[in-house]
């Protein structure tokens, strides 16, 4: 990761321009041109360094709800468990644990109904009902960006 990658990731993470060609814009601002500046981030995302770009938003602030969910499942059902939860929308995070409840992740949605009838179809559609709903009973949140 050189100087330029550093550059272009302390914009993206704070400071992503909300205009039609955003990449272009940060190569304005360091010096590129969209192109490259999507090639470096494809790069950056093939080497593990970032994992995604998109947004995060505060969904206290848009009055959804949110939960943490961890699940036990079964060897044989993991990786349909997986791939379900992840094509759900309101997932934000998924992890796989070695414990006994071996995937955690995160869901959220408009409504706790709603929440609870995503996790009643996930029971249903998978066969795996061993899943602890953790809605949060008060909410912290921490900073993951970092000035490179």
């Amino acid at each position: 990761m050189d100087k330029l990658d550093k550059a272009i990731l302390n914009i993206v993470q704070r400071d992503f321009p909300l205009e039609p060609d955003p990449f272009a814009a940060v190569g304005e601002r360091v010096g590129l041109t969209a192109d490259e500046v999507e090639k470096r981030l494809v790069k950056l995302k093939e080497s593990g360094i970032i994992r995604r770009i998109g947004g995060v938003f505060d969904r206290e602030t848009l009055g959804w709800e949110g939960t943490l969910c961890a699940a036990r499942v079964p060897k044989e059902r993991m990786e349909e468990f997986v791939s379900t939860v992840n094509s759900l929308p309101g997932v934000t995070h998924n992890y796989l644990r070695k414990y006994d409840y071996n995937v955690w992740f995160t869901l959220l949605a408009p409504s706790r109904g709603e929440i609870d009838a995503i996790l009643a179809s996930l029971r249903q559609s998978t066969g795996v009902d061993d899943i602890i709903d953790m809605r949060p009973i008060r909410t912290f949140k921490i900073d993951a960006s970092f000035n490179l």
